[in-house]
């Protein structure tokens, strides 16, 4: 799995998980933002950015290679960060291995199937057969920036490593991982999963998300010890439409629970 690692090696660490079809480098400016007060790891899940594909994409799955890595990298317990359905991986890790993780930040994460939007045109073009076998190896780096900006709620650079990076990715690959993550949230919504995990969640959400609906943010909270917020005039992508103001989430989310994200005890059967 290929890692990016950034910030102060002795800072609190936090993961960042991308979402379906992206990458470490979907997290652009906020990365580098975050890593002037954490140890910030980015990782490509497998078949995604440089990392090799997978003979499996099932969430539980991600989640378990994930720890895998935590443990050889000795981070301790981290603060976990998703964003989309990298929101199902963090809450899968949490499952799988409750002694990594001290909290969980959801970010554009959807809580069920039903939250989610009508796609725009170019991305059902670009997803769905027939026309998405036959475009995705044509896909030049206009359009792939066209697809994501159609995420976002107002014009937005695009990282050139972001679109390198969705520009690799095969499509067979692609259309497996969004079936996973869509058998995963199908079988418990979000916020039942969170429930009885016990774990500290913080859901910032675009309150213009163009692919889930923003008001379906406050299903969360029905989980305890989860808090819940909406950017003004944002999209899917709040990372890099409005990096400053999901950092000062984040760090201050993080900042007050810090003693939870403290050297992890082995709880492992």
């Amino acid at each position: 799995m290929h890692v990016v690692r950034a910030g102060p090696r002795d800072a609190p660490p936090l993961l960042l998980i991308h979402g379906s079809g992206a990458s470490g480098a979907s997290w652009g400016p906020l990365a580098d933002l975050l890593a002037n007060r954490r140890h910030v790891v980015r990782v490509d899940l497998p078949g995604c950015g440089q990392s090799p594909p997978a003979t499996s994409y099932e969430v539980p799955e991600q989640a378990g290679r994930l720890a895998a890595l935590l443990d050889d990298l000795g981070l301790g317990r981290v603060a976990a960060v998703g964003h989309s359905s990298g929101g199902f991986v963090a809450t899968a890790l949490v499952e799988r291995r409750p002694d990594l993780v001290g909290s969980v930040t959801l970010i554009s994460t959807g809580p069920s199937l039903d939250a989610l939007l009508p796609q725009p045109a170019v991305i059902r073009a670009l997803l769905a057969p027939p026309l998405g076998p036959f475009l995705w190896p044509w896909r030049s780096d206009a359009l792939i920036r066209k697809g994501i900006s159609a995420t976002t709620a107002h014009p937005t650079d695009i990282p050139d490593a972001m679109v390198a990076d969705v520009k690799g990715m095969k499509y067979r690959d692609f259309r497996r991982v969004l079936h996973c993550n869509s058998v995963y949230v199908a079988e418990r919504t979000m916020p039942e999963r969170l429930h009885g995990l016990g774990v500290p969640v913080l859901v910032v959400f675009g309150a213009a998300d163009p692919r889930y609906d923003p008001s379906s943010a406050h299903r969360y909270e029905t989980v305890p010890g989860t808090r819940v917020e909406l950017l003004p005039s944002v999209g899917h992508l709040p990372m890099l439409e409005a990096p400053a103001a999901t950092r000062d989430l984040v760090l201050h989310f993080t900042a007050l629970h810090a003693d939870a994200d403290s050297p992890a005890r082995d709880v492992r059967a």
